[in-house]
């Protein structure tokens, strides 16, 4: 599987744009701020139904427009699907050979896409929930029934909170419990199996490019030694005073260490990157174990806040993947990644093919 076309129309500095993506190799070059970058970002957001850069549509739309909308032709089993995205009036909208799918997730399992980009340090640096989101990209993949568990959860977890925010008593609040220990407890077992797998990967990845040794466990969102059942139970005063479940999935975290300390404000903004590279590369590596479809990995100006060295580790790492490459910089050549199937030129806005 690997995205064969493009189509951009009225995204962020973009009018319209087109491209014919080599299922191997990429690469876009052009001056800053040309709209590489919201080229990247388009292919993004055909695969995730999101930006990677911003949660508000307005700002995807092209100043002047109504919608944006992103076309694309994906290699599927052999056969050539459409995929579409559409923005407008505050909400995105998605289609697969034509028609209007149930849920932007869908796109992921025909179109999945990653991307490297000088901003990826924030999968570090941020709060949990980034990395909750990066996690469950990946379980998402390699767990059949792991969406319908998550999707589950979540609307009862919105029951149960607007229970709590509407002090009702606590037998009302309490009739959500079953379910949400049920969906939460399968949650939670698919993310632990997904992170023992990937530490695995990450471990001897993080050695080669960091040269520490670096460690993933996931904290599953309450006490160790409790059961879910019983942490909602213990926390039901301090969800009663906040007005929202204190304990469960919502809450968990991915833990980082390296060489035994958890990863903070120890390491520079190079090392975080690519600290956070090491992840995404060894999440593409489990899911091509795991699936016969090909991803997509984008590569945004990846020497930004890399040394010589760090910079050829992590190109040395990214050849060695069977992915699919779309990458941009200022050089219209980039050596290390050897000779793109494809060139294309990006200035104010404009694509040309070289």
């Amino acid at each position: 599987m690997s995205l064969r076309r493009v189509q951009v129309t009225d995204f962020r500095c973009l009018p319209l744009a087109e491209m014919d993506l080599d299922p191997r190799f990429t690469l876009l070059s052009g001056p800053n701020a040309s709209g590489k970058t919201s080229l990247l970002e388009a292919i993004y957001v055909l695969g995730r139904g999101r930006s990677f850069r911003t949660r508000r549509l307005e700002h995807l739309i092209r100043s002047g427009a109504l919608r944006l909308m992103i076309l694309g032709e994906a290699d599927v089993a052999g056969r050539r699907v459409t995929l579409g995205v559409s923005g407008s009036e505050g909400r995105m909208r998605a289609r697969m050979a034509g028609e209007q799918t149930a849920s932007l997730a869908d796109l992921a399992a025909v179109f999945p896409v990653q991307i490297i980009d000088p901003e990826v340090h924030h999968l570090i640096e941020e709060g949990p929930r980034r990395r909750r989101r990066f996690l469950d990209w990946g379980v998402f993949h390699v767990e059949q029934t792991f969406v319908a568990s998550w999707q589950k959860y979540h609307q009862v977890l919105k029951q149960r909170n607007a229970a709590l925010r509407s002090r009702q008593p606590r037998a009302v609040v309490a009739a959500w419990d079953n379910d949400l220990v049920r969906y939460g407890e399968a949650v939670t077992a698919a993310r632990q199996r997904y992170v023992a797998q990937l530490a695995a990967i990450v471990g001897p990845l993080g050695q080669r490019l960091l040269g520490k040794e670096l460690t993933l466990t996931y904290r599953h969102g309450w006490a160790r030694e409790l059961s879910y059942s019983e942490a909602l139970r213990r926390s039901w005063e301090q969800d009663q005073e906040s007005g929202s479940t204190q304990v469960g999935p919502q809450r968990a975290e991915l833990v980082l260490k390296l060489d035994g300390f958890t990863v903070t404000d120890r390491i520079s903004r190079g090392q975080q990157k690519l600290l956070a590279a090491v992840l995404l590369i060894s999440q593409l590596r489990l899911f091509l174990t795991d699936a016969a479809a090909q991803p997509t990995l984008l590569l945004d100006d990846p020497a930004a806040e890399l040394d010589n060295e760090r910079l050829a580790g992590l190109i040395e790492e990214v050849r060695a993947q069977p992915v699919q490459l779309v990458v941009t910089t200022l050089q219209a050549e980039f050596p290390a990644l050897g000779s793109p199937g494809r060139r294309f030129r990006v200035e104010a806005g404009r694509v040309q093919a070289l």
